[in-house]
């Protein structure tokens, strides 16, 4: 097939007012943006939502663990029922078992002594989850991405006369990525033998959050729950978390969730044979003043 192209006055009419100065100054113009976008733009890639999901789920865990005063039952021997504590699979490793073990360290923390059975204690610990899970939502300024649609449009093409729409990479000056996790825990306490309520919780909520922010493609910018107040550039942090203190309960302090605390320590070897050794001698001693 042949074409015919238009003549040499049709070319000259479609040329821009200003003639060839005009074109120069719009060439200039179209680099000079180029050159602004390609300065201003990059480009990044950063995978982490398993392991963030992982973050934020066991993040509101631990905040909702760690808001229960177990002090009322210092010093009581307790069973802790999981019954009603349903075998949630979760998100990764924060599952109903992430749940329990959680509650046996504050247990423990608040100075509970936790038996392996109901009829070795004087207090049933109940507990239940209420929440657990995650929410995301992505904001893109700009004209997002349209790789879905494509793919869309390309597979409804083998079966309908429907044009396919090719595929437009995210075209944005800023993108927000928002996700968010929250945890409900309750637990509750009774007399083993009389059944009589002894103490309840109250219902313990705690959010998880992490935010991420890139401009013109450089980032993430990160901040959250999960950051310990930090902004974080691509992981990085860019300035110094606040340090968590412990706090006062009802019949005592609780212990720091989330900090490193010795308990008690255990004497080695060495320590217990001097103990020994101080102990026959003492009760050598004992002896040999009541023989005289």
């Amino acid at each position: 097939m042949c074409h015919e192209f238009p003549k040499t006055e049709a070319l000259a009419s479609a040329r821009p007012r200003g003639g060839l100065r005009a074109v120069l100054a719009a060439s200039l113009s179209s680099a000079v943006l180029l050159g602004v976008m390609m300065t201003l733009s990059g480009c990044g890639a950063t995978k982490a939502n398993i392991a963030t999901e992982q973050l934020l789920t066991s993040d509101a865990v631990d905040g909702a663990v760690a808001k229960i005063d177990f002090t009322p039952l210092t010093g009581q021997k307790v069973y802790f029922d999981t019954k009603y504590m349903a075998d949630y699979k979760g998100i990764g490793f924060v599952n109903t078992n992430y749940v329990i073990s959680s509650l046996r360290q504050q247990m423990l923390a608040a100075g509970l002594y936790i038996q392996d059975t109901a009829d070795s204690a004087d207090f049933i610990v109940e507990g239940r989850i209420g929440t657990l899970g995650a929410d995301a939502h992505e904001i893109v300024y700009g004209i997002p991405a349209t790789s879905n649609l494509s793919a869309a449009t390309s597979a409804a093409s083998t079966v309908a006369p429907v044009p396919a729409i090719p595929g437009i990479p995210e075209l944005s000056v800023a993108r927000r990525n928002d996700q968010t996790a929250a945890a409900k825990i309750g637990v509750f306490a009774y007399d083993r033998k009389t059944k009589e309520p002894v103490w309840q919780s109250g219902l313990s909520v705690a959010r998880a959050t992490a935010k991420d922010l890139w401009l013109f493609g450089v980032g993430p910018f990160q901040r959250g729950t999960i950051y310990e107040g930090d902004v974080r550039f691509a992981g990085n942090s860019l300035n110094t978390p606040d340090t968590m203190s412990k706090r006062e309960g009802i019949n005592g302090p609780i212990a720091a969730y989330r900090d490193e605390v010795i308990f008690y320590l255990p004497m080695t070897e060495k320590e217990k044979q001097s103990e020994e050794a101080a102990i026959r001698q003492t009760s050598g001693e004992a002896t040999s003043e009541a023989k005289k």
